[in-house]
């Protein structure tokens, strides 16, 4: 792949032309085997991250379980995906396969789960990722829409991963409400020990206002399961036509049925309209999560998630807000949105250093890490960010108490 069409694949991640794009790193990852060597493990650096943490109660809520369906898995993608005819969604393929160290013909399903597994290795052993199911796009009538989805990662499957590595993974199902067999799934999931959702809703095609989501959410109250969904604008995930579908304000529908919601990345990137106000125009997505946020009925059951807010188009006023916002921190819990830190222009660890976030030293540190394990370099990043004296809480990472009370 040379510059010029690595450059197009990124673009389909969220940078129109390049906006945002950082180049100081290279464009590939150097997929650097483990493990870490001894001087960046037991740098200062990396010793302060740890500072305060309970390994126990740190689990990444947002992790990717990826492939192309050649291990037998089920992973489905699509065949665009595949097919040079659609060169954007083909190029796309390969800088995911390259964030996750996985280019072996054959065997890239197995690759996949070896090289998460190999990063986690750098983490406190009782430390956990999140694995995230997929659902297909369905449409209003409840028919599966293949020519709609990107991707698909069965419930079967992820449930089966997290049981076999039980000690370093739980599970996130994903289930379509459109579907005719939704609470039937939904309960199959419960049984098998998912402990959240997952909706994409632009890519999905779910209307999270709408009335046919309420038999879901019943359920999920009942349940006491989370309901982790995108917010604000989405480009890394191709299918479906409704951005609209990514509003915050469109959740106060399951928040008001007694719902837990978890809106990732913080509703950190584009616009929406401004549903409280009819005559209003578009508004910031951050906005409208701010609002929701400032809400004192929604306190304990609307949270955020800060996966990709450090991402070089994201990380502005909004990530010094989080920072900031010391009440918010235990409404806050970390995701990484593995293996996304592995896709080296999205991240500028220099810019922080001219923005005030972070010492040279510790760029130089953040840089040397992701060569070797992006999932760690996504931890060390978010925990030695500060601003004026304000930093992340340690209970942001310590998200397993969102999931398991």
């Amino acid at each position: 792949m040379n510059r010029r069409q690595f450059l197009r694949a990124v673009g389909g991640l969220g940078f129109a032309g390049g906006c945002g794009l950082s180049f100081e790193e290279g464009l590939v990852n150097p997929c650097l085997p483990g493990p870490l060597p001894e001087h960046l493990e037991n740098h200062e650096v990396v010793r302060a991250a740890w500072e305060g943490i309970d390994g126990s109660e740190l689990w990444d809520c947002h992790v990717h379980l990826a492939g192309v369906g050649d291990g037998g898995s089920g992973v489905w993608i699509s065949p665009q995906m595949k097919s040079w005819l659609h060169p954007w969604q083909s190029l796309q393929r390969h800088v995911y396969l390259n964030a996750a160290c996985t280019d072996h013909e054959g065997q890239v399903d197995q690759d996949f789960l070896w090289r998460l597994l190999d990063c986690l290795a750098a983490f406190p052993s009782e430390a956990k990722a999140m694995l995230l199911a997929f659902d297909f796009n369905y449409d209003e009538q409840g028919t599966r829409r293949d020519d709609l989805s990107a991707f698909q990662i069965s419930n079967s499957y992820a449930a089966d991963t997290a049981h076999r590595f039980s000690d370093r993974f739980e599970w996130i199902c994903s289930v379509h409400p459109y579907r005719a067999d939704a609470l039937e799934e939904l309960d199959w999931c419960v049984a098998n020990g998912a402990l959240a959702v997952k909706w994409l809703p632009s890519a999905m095609g779910i209307d999270p206002a709408s009335p046919r989501c309420d038999r879901i959410y019943a359920s999920l109250a009942r349940h006491r399961l989370p309901l982790l969904t995108h917010g604000g604008q989405e480009l890394a995930v191709h299918g479906g036509r409704f951005h609209e579908f990514n509003n915050p304000l469109r959740l106060r529908r399951a928040v008001d049925q007694g719902v837990r919601v978890i809106i990732a990345h913080c509703a950190s990137l584009g616009e929406h309209a401004d549903l409280d106000k009819s005559a209003a125009g578009p508004v910031y997505a951050f906005e409208l999560f701010a609002r929701l946020m400032g809400e004192a009925r929604y306190e304990g059951q609307l949270f955020g998630e800060i996966s990709s807010v450090t991402q070089a188009n994201r990380a502005g006023p909004l990530l010094e807000i989080l920072l900031k916002r010391a009440e918010w921190h235990h409404r806050l819990i970390n995701g990484s949105d593995y293996p996304l830190p592995g896709v080296f222009p999205l991240y500028a660890p220099r810019r922080f250093v001219e923005q005030g976030y972070l010492n040279e030293t510790e760029a130089k540190v953040l840089s040397a890490i992701r060569r070797y394990n992006p999932l760690l370099f996504d931890f060390v990043l978010k925990r030695s960010l500060a601003k004026d004296g304000h930093r992340f809480a340690p209970e942001l990472f310590e998200s397993r108490r969102i999931f398991t009370n």
